[in-house]
């Protein structure tokens, strides 16, 4: 926590101490005390109210409290500090007054009257100025937290595999001898996956229709790819529109699919059902053992991002018949 007095804090405390001196002066009024004691008490008692906060401030509770944290220390030296500074406040305000010798107290009781004196003077203010200088400090902590997991975020949306246009590439210059027409398609289809790309490389949710949309392309180039090696179908149960979910999720979901199940003599069946609270994508596992048996870094990109963007999980089901993922469904509100 940042203890150093800014310029609102100057202000705060220049209201606080300027409302204090008129409940003072009211009271002085109604007490008979003299005009000399107004002129006196109210600054001596606002300068060394001050120079005790800085005190703490500056002194106390950042060396002893924050980077040390001696706490007996701390408050020691703390109770040296109001008993000194509040002794020094009503020896002055005895001498403005009628400062008759014979009315002092005894030392003991002057000290202690002087600690209390000194609790008084800057209990109020102090702890008004460790709240606002807590709440900043939490305030700057959130958005330091925030800006880092939107770089976090921004980090993960990037990894894309880099094999991807690659293989495209070669799918479509197969295509163009053998089927222009379907071609044509093709292109097509990869330039609305691109342009999609291109315009949420920035946004972390995007709307769950238009997710779909970015599948239904993807679908289409595995299955021109790989031909009848993979067949998806997708379930909606429920309306999708005003639901969203990270952006590309359901495409990593299909590159898991295709990159940990090679078919065999039948396809890979996959099912994508959206309810109202998830989406699964459940698909048949190949009886060929794949290269890697991780999840691979897209999921593990994908739970990280849920990490980061809301406090539900992903679940991930792995059995000998089927891979079944489980991605929560992010619901905006209104205000966002």
């Amino acid at each position: 926590m940042n203890t150093k007095l800014n310029r609102s804090d100057w202000i705060l405390l220049a209201i606080l101490f300027g409302a204090t001196i008129i409940l003072n002066s009211i009271d002085y009024y109604r007490q008979g005390n003299k005009l000399i004691e107004y002129f006196i008490d109210f600054p001596t008692t606002t300068f060394i109210s001050i120079i005790l906060i800085l005190i703490f401030l500056y002194i106390l509770i950042p060396k002893f409290l924050i980077e040390k944290k001696k706490y007996i220390t701390f408050f020691i030296l703390s109770l040296l500090a109001l008993t000194f500074f509040g002794s020094l406040d009503k020896f002055i305000g005895f001498l403005s007054g009628d400062a008759k010798w014979d009315k002092l107290p005894n030392l003991l009781l002057f000290l202690q009257s002087g600690l209390y004196n000194a609790t008084d003077m800057i209990g109020f203010p102090l702890g008004i100025l460790l709240i606002k200088k807590f709440y900043e400090g939490q305030t700057q902590y959130l958005k330091i937290e925030k800006q880092q997991k939107e770089n976090e975020l921004k980090l993960l949306r990037s990894q894309i595999d880099p094999h991807f246009l690659f293989n495209n590439l070669n799918t479509l210059d197969s295509l163009i001898d053998s089927d222009s027409e379907k071609a044509k398609e093709y292109i097509n289809r990869l330039s609305l996956i691109y342009r999609y790309l291109i315009k949420t490389k920035d946004t972390e949710v995007m709307e769950l229709s238009e997710e779909i949309q970015l599948a239904e392309n993807y679908i289409f180039l595995i299955q021109t790819r790989f031909g009848n090696d993979y067949h998806f179908k997708i379930n909606k149960k429920i309306n999708i529109s005003n639901k969203f979910i990270p952006t590309g999720s359901i495409q990593t979901l299909l590159e898991n699919v295709v990159k940990h199940n090679k078919p065999d003599k039948r396809s890979i069946e996959t099912i994508i059902t959206i309810e109202e609270n998830w989406l699964k994508v459940i698909n048949k596992k190949s009886n060929l053992i794949a290269k890697k048996e991780s999840f691979g870094t897209g999921l593990e990109n994908l739970k990280i991002r849920y990490k980061l963007l809301s406090d539900k999980e992903i679940s991930i089901v792995n059995t000998e018949e089927e891979f079944k993922v489980v991605i929560p469904i992010i619901k905006l509100s209104k205000e966002n």
